[in-house]
């Protein structure tokens, strides 16, 4: 449980990076808030790509190796960031996150399935809420880290670009560029020892591995005969693709004259403060779901969270900023109890069933490109009403599409 849970920290820090890449990139080659969001659409479209062959990655190779192999992917894909800025070039940015993400899916099929099955199926939503802290510990470090090591000396840079053409420009953009490869050079060296350290382990060995095999030939039973796993794929869907949206724009958010009027590198700090309320969260919602209902919980913490998003959009300056912060408390529960409610009772498809909940994520991808469409069109105080709706499904999800109906 503890080595898988470093996993868990790890890759919650690499996600986090990209509210720093965000901004930064958004400077550096002039991007506007669609274009800028490609980032998150290039990480989180990667779930969709690599989730269902991590699967049968693990069919091949079990857990520890599949941990191993997404560790070493990831830590390619944090080389890659060193001719991305060298030449620079955006699109090779994105390139160098999608090897990253690729890396990550394999982390996320194979430790989350990993980690309830490492106990009673009751209190699999408490366990995956207490690996799923440490993730969040990973998410509070990443953005005041990123922003010190990134934008600390990006915000006279901002201001000027816009004058800057031609070679001027071309300089300015391997300056800046520049400010991210002492950063990924430190995390590729981090995942290879991490690597080595979850290869050299011994895991226990756990009867699972029927859960990522193809249903035998003749057997009917399938993942969508069962309602509360396909719409909590959907629930996992708008989860992420609202908590990815409203983590991504926080910098520029905070930026905004009207919100918080201070330069990026501080707005970085702030960040910090919507991860850690995750952080605090689940390590509560660890222990007080071993008692209250999960799909419960789950629910009213989905209409608080609307609320809050509510309250930031129809007000400004301090009150927009607190409220919208304090959406990262009540998002703490979420993913891993949707994603414990989606498996429940699953039986020889749980693996199925954790290939399409990780397939999901990839809200992450569209949902933040589509705020950021409404940002560009509408203001992105107006933008967050997205996620409103995002919450609003999960709350329904909590209440009433988590109860599970066995097929006929």
């Amino acid at each position: 449980m503890a080595m898988v849970t470093t996993l868990f920290f790890m890759w919650g820090f690499l996600t986090s990076l990209n509210d720093i890449l965000i901004p930064h990139l958004k400077s550096i080659f002039a991007l506007n808030y669609v274009e800028a969001t490609l980032v998150q659409f290039a990480f989180f479209t990667s779930y969709a790509v690599f989730a269902l062959p991590s699967g049968k990655i693990i069919e091949w190779i079990g857990y520890q190796r599949t941990m191993v192999l997404g560790l070493l992917t990831m830590g390619a894909g944090a080389i890659l960031f060193l001719p991305a800025a060298a030449a620079p070039s955006y699109g090779l940015f994105l390139g160098a996150l999608i090897v990253l993400a690729a890396g990550i899916t394999a982390l996320q099929v194979a430790a989350n399935p990993y980690v309830t099955a490492l106990g009673p199926q009751q209190t699999a939503s408490s366990r995956l809420n207490l690996t799923q802290a440490f993730n969040s510990l990973g998410t509070v470090i990443g953005p005041p880290l990123g922003g010190y090591l990134i934008l600390s000396h990006a915000g006279k840079a901002l201001d000027d670009v816009s004058t800057l053409s031609g070679a001027a420009l071309h300089a300015y953009r391997v300056h800046e560029a520049a400010t991210v490869r002492m950063p990924y050079i430190a995390i590729a060296l981090a995942l290879a020892v991490l690597a080595a350290a979850i290869g050299l382990y011994k895991f226990p060995r756990l009867e699972m591995t029927r859960d990522f095999r193809p249903v035998v030939p003749g057997q009917t039973d399938s993942v969508w005969n069962y309602p509360h796993l396909y719409w909590g794929a959907l629930a996992i869907f708008v989860y992420v693709g609202a908590e990815v949206s409203i983590g991504s724009f926080l910098v520029n958010y905070f930026n905004d004259p009207l919100i918080g009027n201070m330069p990026v590198a501080r707005a970085a700090n702030l960040v910090a403060f919507y991860w850690g309320g995750a952080m605090v969260g689940r390590f509560i919602g660890a222990g007080v779901l071993h008692s209250f209902p999960p799909s419960r919980a789950l629910g009213i913490c989905a209409i608080v969270a609307a609320s809050l998003v509510g309250v930031s959009m129809l007000t400004f300056g301090h009150v927009a900023m607190v409220s919208i912060l304090a959406i990262g408390l009540f998002n703490s529960i979420m993913f891993p109890t949707i994603f414990a409610l989606g498996l429940a009772e699953l039986g020889p498809l749980t693996g199925k069933g954790s290939g399409l909940m990780v397939f999901s994520i990839v809200g992450g991808a569209i949902i933040p490109l589509a705020q950021g469409a409404l940002a560009d069109h509408l203001g992105l105080h107006h933008a967050f009403f997205l996620p409103v709706l995002c919450y609003a499904f999960i709350a329904w999800y909590g209440f009433r599409g988590s109860r599970i109906v066995h097929p006929a």
